[in-house]
């Protein structure tokens, strides 16, 4: 479920990283070398105190200019960090409320361990259509509402899944189209279902 993917599966676990006192034209270095647009800095420790920037260095430099300009005076601070068991909907947030493009990822004690960006996060809403179909009439109709595979009709195209056919109980369309929400992939999802027995009436809230 989409909910359920956490930081620590999404993230990139080796990450290129820099210290206060690394150089201007290093810094450079770091992310043409990696193909990256920004680069935590780190402590003695291994503790995220920034991050840097392409933005950062080319507005960076103060009255020495670039060449003088070292990781502590261009980086932004205090670094924004996420923890590994984080849902992929907390780093998401995070990253909305603060206009941060990535997270660096920390252990218990605060130590870089990887770094998840809103790349990362997104690539989950690439999954092959074949594949969310897959799970939901398998761990979705099957497994977790224990209704035959041919109950439902499941068509699934650019992450829009559309749901036809037919439950045994009205109740049972909410919680459907609920699950489907949350399989990895699926941006929306439609229902044209019926159903054999109304029962909302003994749902609460119904």
């Amino acid at each position: 479920m989409l909910e359920h993917r956490t930081v620590g599966q999404l993230m990139t676990p080796k990450v290129a990283r820099v210290q206060r006192g690394t150089m201007f034209r290093e810094i450079v270095a770091v992310l043409k070398e990696n193909d990256i647009t920004a680069v935590p800095v780190v402590d003695d420790a291994g503790h995220p105190v920034g991050v840097v920037s392409e933005a950062d260095l080319l507005t960076g430099g103060g009255e020495g200019g670039h060449a003088a300009a070292t990781a502590e005076t261009l980086m932004t601070s205090p670094a924004v960090c996420a923890r590994p068991e984080w849902s992929f909907i907390e780093a998401a947030h995070v990253m909305k409320e603060h206009r941060v493009k990535r997270l660096p990822v920390v252990d218990e004690e605060g130590r870089l361990v990887g770094i998840v960006s809103r790349g990362d996060l997104l690539d989950v809403f690439l999954r092959p259509d074949h594949a969310i179909r897959a799970e939901i009439i398998e761990d979705v109709v099957v497994r977790a509402l224990h209704e035959p595979p041919s109950a439902v009709g499941v068509e699934v195209g650019d992450g829009l899944v559309t749901l036809s056919g037919s439950l045994r109980r009205k109740s049972l369309i909410p919680v459907l189209v609920q699950m489907c929400r949350g399989v990895d992939g699926v941006v929306a999802v439609r229902e044209h279902l019926a159903f054999d027995v109304d029962d909302a009436a003994d749902v609460p809230g119904e």
